[in-house]
């Protein structure tokens, strides 16, 4: 009789990152919410420096960035706070994806042009104080950062202490699924099996 053993363990791997994913969206939320709430918080108080910041890209027909310039920090703090909130946590996640992404463009086109103003990302009108040099690359590296954590909560379900899911409104996956341990433990040919002298397994008894 030929006894064969089967040392099988489920993999930390997947389960770990299953149980990490909730919190890492959770805080790509609170991280990215809290930037922009900051951001048009910086510019609402003062929103002719805001239209002076959108019209120095020199992107925009004038009556276009005007309107740009008045209704940014209002979005800005809006979709901020939906974001911290988890309140239609994909839609949020969306709009500040693309939002960074316009950003990005707008600061890597005003320094291909050789352009010299401020991003006026948190304030300003765009002029940069005697002797200051454009930040582009720096500026560039954080806004698509935060493109990469508004992707993150427009993929994923919204994670922890969300609105969306105290009232139902994700269709997605609850966080706390992710915990569950989906390994089936399987005794049998599986597990610890015994075959018998011809090959064939042999029932195991239980005693």
């Amino acid at each position: 009789m030929v006894l064969v053993t089967s040392d099988k363990t489920a993999s930390p791997g997947p389960r770990a990152v299953r149980s990490a994913l909730p919190w890492v969206t959770t805080a790509s939320r609170l991280v990215l919410g809290g930037v922009l709430i900051v951001a048009g918080w910086g510019k609402i108080g003062t929103p002719v420096l805001s239209v002076q910041a959108v019209k120095a890209y020199d992107l925009l027909p004038e009556s276009l960035a005007t309107v740009v310039g008045y209704g940014l920090p209002i979005m800005e703090i809006v979709v901020g706070v939906l974001l911290v909130v988890g309140l239609l946590t994909r839609v949020a996640g969306v709009i500040s994806a693309l939002l960074m992404l316009a950003f990005v463009i707008g600061i890597a086109s005003a320094w291909a042009r050789g352009l010299r103003i401020d991003c006026g990302c948190f304030g300003g009108g765009g002029q940069l104080a005697a002797g200051v040099e454009p930040s582009y690359l720096v500026d560039i590296l954080r806004d698509f950062g935060l493109f990469a954590l508004g992707v993150v909560i427009a993929w994923f379900p919204p994670g922890r202490f969300a609105l969306d899911s105290v009232l139902g409104v994700t269709s997605a996956r609850e966080p706390d699924s992710y915990d569950t341990d989906d390994t089936d433990d399987t005794d049998g040919a599986e597990g610890d099996g015994i075959e018998g002298d011809d090959g064939e397994p042999l029932q195991k008894e239980n005693h």
